[in-house]
């Protein structure tokens, strides 16, 4: 992401002006000085634990100050004045706030990331419900042509292959480290996130998940590659990538593939679709598994398919017209237990998807890591797969390769029960969901570049600019920023919805007709730096977000009253995010989406490319307040305005010839 920095409008530079940017610049300096020393410090335990540094624990006050700019304008003013009378009591010297902040930069000590267990607790495994759309994020890939059957196949033996080399690479540990771009560029970046790409699994509890890892192989150890699970017709099959002693090639697994499409067209032969529990509630599934657990047939299926390295569902054809919208619908659900909604199994980590109509793609279970890990992962593997030469008709196959094994199970009529309950789950969520998949083509991210702005940023206020013009209000806004500058280091929260940004959105909607353009360009300029200040202090550990939770677990954990800021109304608006959003840039062609968070919420991903912008909202149809559409059409006029505005303010930066109008992607 880029700095924002400030320039002038080359209408009207007045000297008043030039003081305001010389005052922006001297506030930057201060925010550069504020911003925390990385200093590398050992953790005990860790292969890397000598480049690491731990997560620091923010200033308390700090903090609190930022909190309570952030939420005063999400709520009426006398409840912002009961709110402050709180945090004003947590922060008195002696209270609570202050003792809890101790025991945190204690714990700090003692742990490698002293809040990574209970983010992953809040953010995941406490979370009771169903991982599809709700939780998982997938990867849509381009439309493939597949001629036959055989041809997808081909497909994915190839994109297996893949996987065993990509595995191969962490199991090595000789994956390359990653370096941050944008802020604070080359900062090498914690790599356990991506260790965790095939070796996890999300157990289901009554009221908690477990996730659970396996180790990898490690730099000197040559051991069999293990087995991953291929979904076809709702069925569960086995495909070993050893056989007799050697690795599988890539016609050895098309061989085996093909097998596998032949014994799932057995209907004597077909079991229950027991994959649809795992697309059940947390807690409804948990039952179910204990269920199933008390045959030691369904213990050992499950056993097998938890120690896989990934799942491959081979997905029969829909019917659905293959439109980017509903590419990403189908990714996320299945299109329900009618279509392939039960050819899944949602709690492996890696899912990749090949569908017999050219509709592909990966589901990913978000526990373990984050969309940048899984996107750099399915990059090497698309790349991989388009850039060498096909193995198929080379190198010597393994013969007479034992036919893969059908994974058995034993249904009670509980079980039975169940299904019926799952599958009718489903099917409310995929009636439920409404996604808008769009590429705005007027200008992409060179064009904000030209304006001195972070492209991030900008379409981050352009979000806010586009809701506010729906709902007349901010709301309170989460955007991911990753933390892997530090030991085991995940994610916190940009809060996106700043006075700042709100101060620019009114000029462009409320107060319109009495705001001079250069003001407005002012206004943008500033809402820029406050969202880019705002990312800066998140990445480097100082956001607000992850230290309010660290403080509300430890009061837990040390048996403490709730404090009342952690009861108080506004904070539970805070954390109810209406907006949910996120950065997902792509090198190659495809995209991410997701659900929203809330019942009244939207998710909003976004691609930034040079000459283009490609967006993926989602909201739910059950609520009358949100429209997938109407918010895709306020953020297309959002972004058009906005360039109008630069375009007039910096006549240099126009870019040649008309604007593009947007092209919506159905």
């Amino acid at each position: 992401m880029c700095v924002g920095a400030f320039q002038t409008c080359s209408t009207s530079r007045t000297g008043g002006e030039r003081e305001r940017e010389r005052e922006r610049e001297r506030e930057r300096e201060r925010e550069r000085e504020r911003m925390p020393v990385l200093e590398r410090e050992p953790a005990k335990g860790r292969r890397d634990s000598n480049v690491l540094p731990k997560v620091p624990v923010p200033d308390l006050k700090q903090t609190l100050d930022t909190y309570l700019r952030c939420v005063k304008l999400l709520v009426p003013e006398a409840q912002f004045q009961k709110t402050k009378t709180i945090v004003d009591k947590f922060a008195k010297p002696g209270g609570a706030g202050e003792i809890l902040q101790k025991k945190l930069l204690e714990r700090r000590e003692k742990t490698e990331n002293w809040v990574y267990d209970y983010w992953l607790e809040d953010m995941y495994l406490n979370n009771r419900l169903a991982l599809p759309v709700n939780s998982s994020p997938v990867l849509v890939f381009p439309k493939q042509s597949f001629r036959s059957r055989e041809d997808s196949l081909r497909f994915a033996a190839r994109l297996i292959i893949g996987v065993i080399e990509y595995k191969a690479l962490l199991d090595a540990r000789s994956l390359p480290p990653d370096y941050a771009s944008g802020q604070q560029a080359g900062t090498e970046l914690c790599m356990e996130q991506y260790y965790r790409l095939f070796t996890s699994y999300r157990r289901p509890g009554l009221k908690q998940d477990s996730l659970i890892t396996q180790s990898c192989a490690g730099a000197n150890k040559t051991q069999d590659p293990g087995h991953i699970i291929v979904a076809c017709k709702n069925q569960f099959f086995v495909l070993n990538l050893m056989e007799k002693s050697r690795r599988l090639n890539e016609s050895d697994v098309l061989s085996q593939l093909l097998k596998i499409s032949k014994m799932a067209e057995n209907a004597e032969e077909r079991l229950p679709p027991i994959g649809l529990l795992t697309s059940d509630g947390r807690t409804e599934w948990a039952q179910a598994r204990d269920a199933l657990l008390k045959d030691p047939v369904n213990r050992e299926s499950l056993g097998v398919i938890e120690q896989c390295v990934c799942v491959v569902c081979l997905d029969e054809p829909t019917g659905v017209q293959p439109t980017d919208s509903n590419r990403a619908l189908l990714m996320l659900h299945g299109g329900g237990h009618d279509k392939n909604g039960a050819n899944r199994w949602y709690d492996k980590s890696m899912q990749f998807v090949v569908g017999a109509d050219g509709v592909c793609g990966v589901v990913c279970e978000h526990s373990p890591f984050e969309g940048i890990v899984l996107v750099q992962c399915t990059e090497y593997l698309l790349k991989y797969m388009t850039g060498s030469p096909s193995k198929l008709s080379r190198g010597s196959s393994v013969t007479e390769l034992p036919a893969p094994h059908r994974l058995p199970w034993k249904c009670s009529p509980q079980i039975q029960g169940t299904l019926a309950s799952s599958a009718e789950n489903l099917h409310r969520l995929v009636k439920n969901l409404d996604m808008e998949v769009f590429t705005f083509r007027a200008y992409g991210k060179e064009f904000i570049k030209k304006q001195k702005m972070s492209p991030d940023a900008y379409a981050q206020v352009a979000l806010q600019l586009a809701f506010y013009r729906c709902n007349g209000r901010m709301v309170s806004t989460y955007e991911s920023a990753a933390t892997r500058r530090f030991c085991e280091g995940r994610v916190d929260n940009i809060r996106s919805a700043t006075p700042e940004a709100l101060d620019f959105v009114k000029a462009m909607t409320d107060e319109r007709a009495s705001t001079q353009d250069s003001e407005k360009m002012e206004r943008l300029r500033k809402a820029i730096d406050a969202q880019t200040s705002y990312t800066k202090m998140a990445i480097t550990g100082m956001g607000i977000d992850n230290h309010l939770l660290g403080l509300r677990e430890i009061a837990k954990e040390l048996k403490m009253e709730t404090p009342d800021i952690f009861k108080d109304e506004t904070y539970q608006i805070s954390n109810q995010f209406i907006l949910s959003t996120s950065q997902v840039p792509t090198t190659v062609d495809m995209f991410c989406c997701y659900g929203p968070v809330v019942p009244n919420g939207y998710g909003a991903c976004y691609n930034p490319q040079a000459a283009h912008i490609l967006f993926c909202v989602s909201s739910f149809r059950e609520c009358t307040a949100t429209s997938s559409l109407v918010l895709v059409k306020a953020l297309e006029q959002a972004l058009m305005d906005m360039k109008d505005l630069c375009n007039k303010c910096n006549t240099g930066s126009q870019e040649k010839g008309a604007a593009k109008p947007a092209t919506p992607r159905k």
